[in-house]
């Protein structure tokens, strides 16, 4: 029995897998977060604040009063037939300065924790509904070998861009898998609306859910907050 069931939360059901893939039956999971309705919208917000929240804002070009050199005219203003010019360093010459080029700046977007919230369970359920999401009770290998994981995403039939949440999995395990490509790993509480929507299958051991549920599962959350922002 799920345990909100006593607080009145709404649930549904997803199979539950072994590691060879067979079926244990079904789980009830919350539907809060596991059956939300989809928001396009929000979670492109989300995922842009948090692509521009990444980028340091280092980029940085000279002005034409910041190059050196062009202390004096080039030559004389009149009777040389050229063109009049003050400075060797204006913008319209080679190695002068750069007009309206980046300067070093801030690109942090904020975005309150009921948004990301939001974003996160409209991804999640949407890797739900369309069959990308893969529960499974635990994740057990014979030995800690990177084939052994290969094997175990090609039994679960996770190719291309997996994402594993494998919350209670022996951290040997989960350092084999660094050498399988396009395989992430995460604990559930790092769960974000990004890393779901660039994985094409996302796995999830039991104790994942679970946790999910507990962090991102119905509360009350405050109407602010001022920490990170981008999720």
């Amino acid at each position: 029995v799920h345990p909100s069931l006593d607080q009145g939360a709404a649930v549904s059901k997803l199979r539950l897998l072994d590691a060879d893939g067979r079926s244990l039956g079904h789980i009830d999971v919350l539907d809060e977060l596991f059956d939300a309705p989809p928001r396009p919208a929000l979670v492109h917000q989300v995922v842009v604040a948090r692509q521009a929240n990444e980028r340091q804002g280092t980029a940085s070009t000279k002005t034409r009063s910041e190059v050196s050199g062009g202390g004096r005219k080039p030559w004389r203003q009149k009777g040389t037939g050229r063109a009049r010019h003050g400075s060797i360093r204006s913008p319209i010459w080679r190695g002068g300065g750069v007009t309206f080029g980046p300067r070093p700046r801030s690109y942090t977007q904020r975005t309150p924790r009921r948004m990301r919230r939001a974003a996160l369970m409209s991804s999640l359920s949407a890797k739900a509904r369309s069959g990308e999401l893969v529960v499974i009770d635990r994740v057990r290998l014979p030995e800690a070998k990177t084939r052994h994981m290969v094997e175990l995403l090609r039994t679960l039939n996770a190719s291309g861009r997996v994402l594993l949440v494998g919350d209670g999995t022996d951290p040997g395990v989960l350092r084999c898998a660094r050498n399988v490509p396009r395989l992430r790993t995460m604990p559930a509480f790092q769960l974000n609306a990004a890393d779901l929507l660039r994985s094409g299958r996302v796995v999830m051991t039991l104790e994942a859910v679970r946790e999910a549920e507990r962090i991102w599962g119905p509360r009350r959350l405050p109407d602010d907050d001022d920490g990170p922002s981008g999720e």
